[in-house]
């Protein structure tokens, strides 16, 4: 049964394509975990933009953090024993990193300095983090999703405050991936990728989760939503890696619009520029940034 309009496509192009001297496809422990041992020569993720309009890149198996100045030039800012996931940008320019194998990161893009803010809970190593989100407060939200899924859905969100102090928000989440918080800043919004679904999480300073909602269920497939998006219109920008595409939901959850690939299935995350209408989503299984043009409200 369909309860809504079919959403309305939008075309993508290529903005930019890792450069072939940054390709060695080889096989690797990311690749056997997480890709069924297939050789990969790279996997992008967490697209976030510097200070200074710099596109800033992940690739997970091979440890590497790449800049795309505004020529669309490639720097490999910094190679590391890790796999570096989500990503954010801090007000002073470091790069925030949430690491599936290290922790939460403050890499120095200018050094490649490496920071660990937050390696364990109690002694306790994470399941595996996956994406973060920086609030106006100053704290990190962010996902420890591990290999959990359906059979386990033993996930976890986090939020860490200025002081240290850590509240876990959420803990028995199937697969948290992408997080993003509402225009508002009343909420998160959270994707759960073997679940299928994205969930709307109070966000208050008591920790509280109560009244968790389904925001919206995705259709099955091989894969969920992974990275999340708000624009300024509040509506919520979910990549879809299963399906070839991102899907853009109305404030009340209403699929509008259905951002297609031009290039492989495998759309992860994604970034606005600072002119609001303009998307950048990395599309991992070719190497590439996409890019978009969303419209206005009607």
């Amino acid at each position: 049964m369909t309860w809504f309009a079919p959403p309305q496509p939008i075309e993508t192009t290529v903005h930019a394509r890792l450069p072939e001297v940054f390709r060695v496809r080889q096989p690797n422990a990311w690749g056997d975990a997480n890709k069924g041992g297939q050789a990969v020569d790279s996997f992008l993720e967490g697209p976030c933009l510097g200070l200074d309009g710099t596109l800033y890149v992940v690739d997970i198996p091979f440890g590497r953090i790449f800049a795309i100045d505004p020529a669309g030039q490639w720097h490999l800012v910094i190679a590391y024993d890790g796999w570096p996931n989500g990503m954010k940008v801090a007000s002073d320019g470091r790069l925030i990193v949430a690491d599936y194998r290290r922790g939460l990161l403050s890499i120095d893009p200018g050094s490649g300095a490496i920071e660990t803010i937050l390696g364990a809970v109690n002694s306790e190593g994470f399941k595996g983090l996956n994406d973060l989100q920086l609030l106006p407060d100053g704290s990190i939200l962010f996902t420890d999703q591990g290999q959990t899924g359906m059979h386990d859905p033993s996930g976890r969100l986090y939020r860490l405050w200025p002081d240290g102090r850590l509240d876990r928000i959420i803990a028995n989440a199937p697969s948290p991936n992408g997080v993003a918080v509402s225009r508002e800043g009343s909420h998160v919004f959270l994707a759960l990728t073997r679940a299928a679904q994205i969930w709307r999480v109070p966000l208050a300073p008591s920790a509280q989760a109560g009244k968790t909602q389904v925001f919206a269920q995705l259709p099955g497939g091989l894969s969920g939503p992974d990275g999340l998006v708000v624009d300024g219109h509040g509506r919520l920008i979910v990549c879809d890696p299963g399906h070839g595409c991102a899907w853009v939901l109305s404030p009340l959850g209403v699929p509008l619009y259905r951002v297609i690939s031009c290039a492989g299935r495998t759309v992860t995350n994604a970034v606005l520029l600072t002119d609001g209408v303009t998307l950048l989503l990395t599309e991992s299984e070719t190497g590439q940034i996409l890019q978009a043009r969303l419209p206005g409200m009607p």
